[in-house]
């Protein structure tokens, strides 16, 4: 499950900025804005958490799920 402290520890790890992510998934600035805000899992519709889940797991983010160790991310190789 994506938390909104999941993609801020990514972007971190990629030096990216909000609006980065925004280009990257095709999600909104303002969305991506929100989403981070609130504590905890992302509040949006499953087609929105994917695209930013994918724009982050292109840049060699990978997500660790929490009957794995987790959650939490470690930084790979990029995908193209």
């Amino acid at each position: 499950m994506l938390t909104s402290e999941l993609v801020k520890a990514a972007r971190a790890l990629i030096r990216w900025e909000q609006k980065d992510l925004a280009e990257a998934s095709g999600v909104s600035l303002p969305t991506i804005k929100r989403l981070e805000a609130k504590p905890g899992s992302l509040n949006a519709h499953s087609s929105t958490i994917s695209a930013i889940q994918l724009a982050l797991e292109r840049q060699g983010i990978n997500f660790i799920p929490e009957n794995c160790g987790g959650p939490g991310l470690r930084l790979g190789s990029k995908r193209i």
